[in-house]
């Protein structure tokens, strides 16, 4: 009995995982525990990114909320993953995070709730974005806080970015423009 419970509890994120063809096929939790379905930005350029709050690469916050409020108005958004999986670095709750991000660096783009981006417990949807089946290009493990993942408006990945590449890099800022269609 025991062991059925536990099939149907993993079934539904292993259909998920299956048959995911898009970040859109993906629901997952916002900072505020309601759910957000990523269907929500169909059409889209998404840049989906792991955050920390105690990280070296923390003040990209600054440049990621300037590259949201650049573009949005052209259909861009900024997607922030809060994640605890590098040296702690994320300890805080959902709601700590929020104020932390709302009140240092003014974070007005979509904030999820706290995930894992490796290892066991890693998210479906960041299994999905680093599957190298996939997405033999850009798939691949996460190594750090702030990754970024730049998704096209068919909902799948177009480019990675590692933690060292500014929101301000002349290569994010071209390919986010290319995918908008300049």
């Amino acid at each position: 009995m025991r062991m059925i419970s536990r099939i149907l509890t993993i079934l539904p994120l292993l259909q998920i995982t299956m048959f995911a063809a898009s970040i859109y096929d993906y629901t997952l939790p916002a900072i505020d525990g309601k759910p957000a379905p990523l269907a929500a930005y169909k059409g889209k350029v998404v840049l989906i990114v792991n955050v920390a709050s105690r990280c070296g690469y923390t003040p990209q916050y600054a440049g990621l909320q300037k590259l949201y409020e650049r573009y949005r108005d052209r259909g861009f958004v900024v997607l922030g993953f809060p994640a605890n999986n590098f040296g702690g670095q994320e300890p805080g709750t959902n709601e700590e995070i929020r104020q932390f991000c709302s009140r240092q660096y003014g974070v007005t783009f979509p904030m999820y709730a706290k995930i894992s981006v490796k290892g066991n417990d890693q998210a479906p949807l960041y299994r999905h974005l680093t599957d190298k089946t996939e997405y033999p290009a850009t798939g691949g493990e996460v190594k750090w806080n702030f990754t970024k993942f730049l998704v096209g408006k068919d909902g799948r990945v177009i480019a990675r970015f590692e933690p060292n590449v500014s929101p301000e890099a002349p290569e994010l800022i071209e390919a986010i423009e290319k995918a908008l269609g300049r």
